[in-house]
């Protein structure tokens, strides 16, 4: 019997796990890995698509599947296959076509389940290729037919994404769906019901672990369901108000080892679930 049996943490990367270099630090990986060995499961809950994830779960060293999408689908990177997914229904074009009609500069991504496509160029989608290496597949949504997970709007001035959300809240299909502000440069529209924390009840039937025994880590808006779906939810000390407000640890910040400082609150007791 291991110290953690039966215990699953989740984290999301970006402004958690990673630090500001996008790196993991070694003190964390050294806990994920006696984390595992001790019984436990380890894996993270990401916005990202799985073909932008890279070799992260090698780097993270996971050993279950991981959330995707902001909670869309469940990927597992060994069989190379999603393990459960909930796309968004084409009616969703009807709302991308009315903020194009509307906002001639705004960035436009289709994220599908397998490739993700730029419906409008921008300062901000080039620079969301830049960082993450995705290949520019352009494509006209009048009349796309393949199955979606998300839609994606990108620009770098506040005021565009503000007008964005003002768009879309504006239409008679507003309630259909559901939307996060993933990034500071995006604004995304998901299936009705998708969030981090839809996906915590799928991975946790999939590896048979009750979810009050369940650990989330998380410093942005798009992680506040996953932290109170969780059994215990920590916002790194760099996150968002929201994010602590829903969290019921604040611990320190992603660049001081917030993971490993978790983990060994909860070997020594200090921490319990």
């Amino acid at each position: 019997m291991g110290k953690f049996d039966g215990i699953l943490i989740c984290t999301d990367l970006d402004g958690t796990l990673l630090r500001a270099d996008k790196t993991i630090s070694e003190e964390n990986i050294a806990a994920i890995e006696h984390f595992k060995a001790e019984g436990g499961y380890f894996t993270f809950i990401t916005g990202r698509m799985p073909y932008f994830v890279g070799d992260m779960p090698e780097q993270v060293g996971i050993n279950a599947p991981f959330g995707c999408i902001n909670g869309g689908g469940l990927y597992d990177p060994i069989a190379k296959e999603y393990v459960w997914t909930m796309p968004i229904g084409q009616d969703v074009l009807e709302l991308v076509e009315y903020v194009d009609e509307n906002m001639t500069d705004i960035g436009i991504q289709l994220n599908c389940f397998d490739k993700l496509y730029f419906a409008r160029e921008n300062e901000t989608m080039w620079w969301f290729r830049k960082l993450t290496g995705v290949p520019n597949i352009t494509c006209d949504y009048h009349g796309f037919t393949e199955p979606m997970a998300k839609i994606v709007f990108g620009d770098m001035r506040e005021e565009q994404l503000m007008r964005v959300k003002a768009l879309l809240e504006a239409h008679p299909r507003y309630s259909d769906f559901d939307y996060i502000r993933s990034e500071k440069s995006l604004y995304e529209i998901l299936p009705k019901g998708s969030s981090k924390a839809a996906v915590l009840p799928m991975l946790c039937r999939h590896l048979g672990v009750d979810i009050a025994r369940t650990v989330a880590f998380g410093d942005y808006d798009n992680d506040v369901s996953m932290l109170k779906a969780a059994g215990l939810g920590v916002a790194v000390a760099n996150a968002t108000e929201e994010a602590k407000a829903a969290a019921d640890i604040i611990t320190v910040s992603n660049e001081e080892h917030a993971i490993a400082k978790i983990i060994a609150e909860l070997e020594c007791g200090a921490i319990k679930i």
